[in-house]
């Protein structure tokens, strides 16, 4: 029993002990920096009379605007890059739960594309519906055209 209790308080101890994970929100300001914060407050951004951004979240100045909060991620504050700009193209660090279901879904559109074009290519005809629900059948240089179309989507989608 005792060793029960010690391996359900480690258990506990090291669930608790880590630094929890909160959304983390970005804004851009009016000189194109993005600043990162972890919570959704209202904030307030102007450019102080020294030419610097400052932001608090109350309207503090006459020139006060309202910041865009828009949702990053789940994650610590920590882990994100401040005063990166919004225009060089970095690209911002995705959590490994973002990562994986982004790739997810990335390879269900590859798989779902590639089903597409197999379908297109083993068709005896293609055809598209016309506005009274009646079946067109295509030509074969316009079968060729959507089948190359569509293997122009798959390679781009399977990279």
């Amino acid at each position: 029993m005792k060793r029960h209790i010690s391996i359900t308080l480690l258990a506990t101890a090291l669930l608790t002990s880590g630094t929890a994970l909160a959304d983390v929100w970005k804004w851009v300001d009016q000189l194109g920096v993005t600043h990162f914060v972890d919570t959704a407050q209202p904030m307030f951004t102007w450019i102080d009379d020294s030419g610097k951004v400052a932001f608090s979240d109350t309207p503090d100045h006459e020139d006060a605007v309202a910041v865009q909060l828009v949702w990053h991620s789940r994650g610590k504050l920590s882990d994100m890059k401040a005063g990166e700009t919004a225009d060089t193209g970095e690209e911002i660090p995705e959590t490994l739960e973002e990562r994986a279901a982004r790739e997810a879904a990335q390879a269900k559109y590859c798989q779902r594309v590639s089903e597409i074009h197999d379908s297109y290519t083993n068709a005896p005809k293609l055809y598209r519906t016309n506005d009274n629900g009646e079946r067109e059948y295509l030509s074969k240089r316009e079968t060729r055209k959507r089948i190359r179309e569509i293997a122009a989507i798959r390679k781009d989608a399977c990279k």
